[in-house]
């Protein structure tokens, strides 16, 4: 039977390639949002633990925690916490390299803990007005040394230091005093994004987050990556295009293997009521169809798969986000996408089995 499948998907080779090449399309979709949704995740993650924080704190009606504002009277009542060793503030500035527009500009306390451990490969951190450090892969990106200048919202910055984090999307960016941050993203100086919070080692993070919450109305505590990912509007979206993409790859895929099944079912009537006649039952015939839709459907799985991973290499850069997320590819990710393409054949196939089984081999071969 294997053999009689793949001659059969080898009969009509066009065919064949539209009908894969439309799955292909929607699985390299599903791909390509599924990476750019776990890197999202990955990045939402990392923000909360800028600086080896313990978890951050962002306003609690934000729709993303990068639109986050929080007034800085939060911070001195902060620090007499019993819970918390160290605070401090942190203004996340989006869009203000203008030669990359993906880069994340943070302003922070220089004194800090946030700030302190970042590691200078050259030069020093910023000591002055309208000086700014530069993440190590932003300065190879801009070819960048310490004494160039760089623009950011349209004032002249003087780089005095390249560091390293760790942190992709930091390593990314650049860094600058709190309050220059602030005036780039037109704050007033008793306004910041986050606030990033230490914990006591002797204090359990449940505990903390509890005292916090109930001395802060208003204010949402986040320590884990899944809290920063419910917590973000952005990541929700791409969720929920995801689901869209799914449902749609589904319906668009199994009507395309539909169609192919049937016309090919059709066509080969004949052959397949002459397969009756010699013993080939209906289950057969119809594991047949099965067997030939299932074909098709992981041929343009897999092709959807390569494309996918192309596709989501391509979607940051193209969204603007290139130095914000980094695609991540998983395993369970592409093996959703090979379950949906498993999935389109074996409903596409659903219709055309129930015809060439309910086909009459004598009315089949009859002349006419």
């Amino acid at each position: 039977m294997f053999s009689l499948i793949v001659a059969n998907v080898r009969r009509r080779v066009a065919r064949t390639a539209l009908t894969a090449g439309g799955i292909a399309v929607g699985v390299a979709s599903i791909v390509a949002l599924l990476s750019l949704s776990t890197g999202l995740d990955n990045t939402a993650g990392q923000l909360v633990h800028l600086g080896r924080a313990d978890l951050g704190l962002f306003q609690a009606d934000a729709g993303d925690p990068t639109s986050s504002v929080l007034p800085l009277s939060l911070l001195p009542r902060l620090l007499r916490t019993p819970e918390v060793v160290g605070a401090t503030p942190l203004q996340l500035v989006i869009s203000a390299v203008p030669k990359d527009p993906s880069a994340v500009v943070f302003g922070a306390e220089l004194n800090g803990f946030v700030a302190q451990r970042l590691v200078y490969t050259a030069g020093g951190a910023p000591s002055a007005a309208a000086h700014v450090a530069v993440g190590d892969q932003l300065a190879s990106q801009l070819h960048l040394h310490v004494g160039d200048t760089l623009k950011l919202g349209g004032r002249q910055f003087v780089v005095s230091g390249i560091y390293n984090s760790g942190i992709a999307f930091e390593d990314q960016g650049a860094i600058t005093s709190l309050r220059e941050a602030q005036i780039l993203d037109n704050r007033t100086p008793d306004e910041t994004t986050t606030i990033a919070v230490r914990i006591a080692p002797t204090v359990s993070l449940a505990k903390a987050t509890k005292e916090i919450l109930k001395q802060f109305p208003g204010v949402s505590a986040i320590s884990d990556t899944d809290e920063a990912i419910r917590a973000g509007a952005n990541t929700e979206l791409i969720s929920k295009a995801v689901l869209l993409i799914v449902v749609l790859a589904l319906i668009i895929g199994t009507l395309a293997v539909a169609n192919t099944m049937l016309a090919a079912v059709l066509e080969r009537r004949r052959e397949l009521a002459l397969l009756s006649t010699i013993g080939w039952s209906g289950p057969q015939l119809g594991t047949l169809v099965l067997g030939e839709a299932i074909a098709v459907s992981m041929i343009g799985t897999g092709f959807g798969l390569a494309l996918g991973v192309l596709f989501a290499g391509a979607l940051p850069p193209a969204l603007g986000l290139g130095n914000f997320i980094t695609p991540d590819q998983t395993a369970w990710g592409l093996g959703r996408a090979c379950l949906i393409g498993v999935a389109i054949g074996v409903l596409g196939a659903v219709y055309p089995i129930w015809r060439v089984t309910r086909t009459s081999s004598a009315r089949a071969l009859a002349p006419g």
